[in-house]
């Protein structure tokens, strides 16, 4: 997969991809142990049930037979399965073993989480900012499948493959799509008439210096006026997506996104929290949704700013 049979990493660059590989394993590792209670495998069955309402028709035909499915398997099997799944993921992104074809099963894995437990990442109604978390989590992958990253601080064997630069390409194409997605919903009246809303509901359930970090961001946004605050966000989105699709301004704007991905998880998503027991895991988005899109745009760096012929 992505096999163009020509290699166009440094070494440097490829011990970096392996840096990254190993970090969203740690984030795989903390998911594992947020969903190894009896509070995500007894809450597993109504997190599927919780996604169905407000779905178009037709997704909640599919969501229906995913929850009668479920139900014939035992919901508590399949959640003790999902435990044991993201394990094995996870010990193979720290360790190195089995990269690619682990990378495989985790595509199609976190693609089935989205459809499912993540109901496509909807409903999209008033409010939706992004279409899912789950499916940021599959782009990872792929990113995995195209660059070196199984060459370095792995034990198991090396693949054969050596992979060139059209793997990648498809990713940051891909994440382009994720961000005009973004964007599109940022652009619509509810995000300007709420945008405050959003970051006083991460602040729920939240420590106190979590509480007052979102609350300082939140009387900066009210001084400089929520409107210009989500014309700005809106603006910057669609900038980032048209940086990645066009691959265009690569060397200011991926830094860039990668900072502005960092400010949303901090506020609007609390640092993917409350860490509550079964809380956090169930919906697949155990540390937040942007933190993954900072893997994706590490990846991006490390395969164009650090290539002296993107300099």
């Amino acid at each position: 997969m992505f096999d163009d049979r020509s290699s166009h990493y440094s070494g440097n660059q490829e011990a970096a991809f392996a840096g990254v590989r190993i970090l969203f394993g740690v984030i795989w590792l903390i998911n594992t142990l947020l969903e190894a209670n009896t509070h995500y495998v007894s809450g597993f069955l109504a997190s599927l049930v919780k996604r169905v309402k407000g779905q178009p028709h037709a997704i909640q035909g599919f969501m229906r037979g995913v929850i009668h499915v479920v139900t014939i398997l035992g919901p508590q099997h399949v959640a003790i399965g999902t435990v044991v799944l993201d394990g094995l993921l996870a010990v193979s992104l720290i360790a190195g073993l089995a990269v690619r074809p682990m990378a495989i099963v985790g595509t199609v894995y976190s693609l089935a989480l989205w459809a499912t437990v993540g109901g496509f990442g909807g409903p999209f109604g008033p409010g939706a900012t992004d279409p899912g978390t789950a499916i940021v989590y599959a782009l990872v992958f792929v990113a995995i499948l195209a660059v070196p990253s199984d060459q370095r601080f792995a034990i198991g064997p090396k693949s054969q493959t050596v992979a060139g630069t059209r793997g990648i390409e498809l990713v940051r194409i891909l994440f382009g799509l994720l961000w005009a997605f973004d964007a599109y919903w940022k652009w619509q009246p509810a995000f300007f008439e709420h945008s405050l809303s959003y970051l006083e509901q991460s602040q729920v359930g939240q420590p106190a210096w979590i509480v007052a970090y979102i609350g300082f961001v939140i009387a900066v946004i009210r001084l400089v006026g929520p409107i210009v605050f989500g014309i700005f966000a809106a603006a910057l989105e669609t900038v980032l997506a048209a940086s990645l699709l066009l691959k265009r301004w690569q060397k200011w704007l991926l830094p860039i996104g990668f900072l502005y991905s960092f400010g949303i998880w901090t506020t609007a998503e609390g640092w993917g929290g409350p860490y509550l027991p079964g809380v956090t895991a169930n919906r697949g988005d155990m540390l937040g949704t942007t933190n993954i899109y900072m893997v994706v745009y590490l990846y991006l760096m490390i395969a164009y700013l650090l290539d002296k012929r993107h300099r």
